[in-house]
């Protein structure tokens, strides 16, 4: 055998050996994924299992992943949580003019609203919108609060009324069956909105009409009924409250929209507060406990308009803190966090905000 020969034998051994390497590693990646399909598989929750469900419930949790499931509603139907749901389909088509900030050094990792201005109770407040579609007036009207009492340095310390807005706003939408969050920042600016407390509390001009209503199973409120009728715009205040409708109106001085950028938004409630944002809803998320909220299963039930009051980390997961209007017995008393960064549901591509008149 030549030299040639003896190196051509030699480098025909190595190959086989090197394929033979190779093919070991497809076969244990193969193997692999077809063990991880498996394990996946494990994980579909059958389309046939109700949402509100305790083996929904169940099987959220089973999946072990970055948040809790529990039992947030009883006795209501998806066709009464849909009608809570009051971002108008096409809200994506209506974006007010955005801004963009000069991302400051100091922009924190974590943050919370209510801890940077203790003196602005309204940032603590969980408001309910009761049996109607109004979460796009109910997440205007707490940021606007918040915001004319930091932008004044507590000087302004007022709850702005959600009943005027929700009653009077003609071009913000359908009232109770739906509305555009921009279009409220903009009545907000161009009209003025007057105080108002929650339902029978007494306080401001207007307080909300809509009675609170008992979404979770275990408080005592009454149980919710069907969604409401709109209530109609009274261009007065209620009886004993000793200003005048137009004496009491509260405006904005600007109001926009904020680029979908985690970085953007988070300058944003760091250096001006709490915003209103809009997201899809699916059925999981009804049942949300504990935890960064991610979708996981369910059906798309609708647009919903919640407060951004903060962000942070938990357990190597970044989030946003929400505040819903569903009031303290839904959720983590009254409030949830969610995938920060990754425009989970498209809560980052919704935000609006604005600066008040002082």
């Amino acid at each position: 055998m030549t030299g040639s020969s003896v190196l051509a034998f030699v480098l025909g051994l190595r190959w086989f050996k090197l394929r033979g390497r190779y093919c070991l590693k497809m076969k244990i990646l193969i193997v692999f994924s077809l063990l991880l399909a498996a394990v996946s598989a494990k994980f579909v929750i059958s389309k046939n299992v109700h949402p509100l469900s305790q083996k929904m419930i169940d099987s959220i949790n089973y999946m072990n992943t970055t948040w809790k499931a529990g039992r947030n509603f009883e006795g209501v139907s998806l066709k009464y949580i849909k009608g809570l749901l009051g971002v108008h389909k096409d809200n994506h088509k209506y974006r007010l003019p955005s801004i963009r900030h000069a991302i400051p050094g100091d922009l924190p990792d974590s943050f919370d609203s209510r801890d940077q201005w203790p003196h602005c109770p309204t940032i603590s407040e969980i408001r309910d919108q009761g049996s109607c579609g109004s979460c796009w007036a109910f997440g205007a009207v707490e940021a606007m609060s918040d915001r004319h009492c930091i932008h004044s340095n507590g000087k302004v310390n007022v709850q702005i009324s959600a009943e005027d807005l929700l009653s009077c706003c003609y071009s913000c939408g359908m009232g109770c069956n739906g509305g555009f969050p921009g279009s409220a920042w903009e009545f907000w600016v161009d009209k003025g909105i007057v105080t108002g407390g929650l339902y029978n509390s007494h306080y401001g001009c207007q307080p909300y009409s809509i009675a609170s209503c008992e979404h979770h199973s275990t408080g005592k409120l009454p149980p919710c009924g069907d969604i409401v009728d709109t209530p109609k715009c009274v261009s007065m205040c209620e009886k004993g409250y000793n200003v005048s409708y137009r004496q009491d109106k509260y405006f904005g001085k600007k109001s926009y929209s904020i680029e979908s950028e985690e970085t953007q938004i988070r300058t944003e409630i760091f250096t001006n507060g709490p915003v209103e944002a809009a997201f899809t809803v699916y059925s999981d998320f009804v049942t949300y406990k504990s935890g960064v909220y991610q979708h996981v299963s369910g059906e798309e039930l609708g647009g919903h308009a919640i407060r951004i009051l903060g962000f942070g980390t938990e357990n190597g997961t970044p989030y946003w803190l929400v505040a819903n209007s569903w009031n303290t017995d839904w959720g983590d008393k009254g409030y949830f966090k969610i995938l920060r960064g990754k425009d989970e549901c498209g809560i980052e591509s919704s935000i609006v905000a604005g600066v008040p008149k002082l």
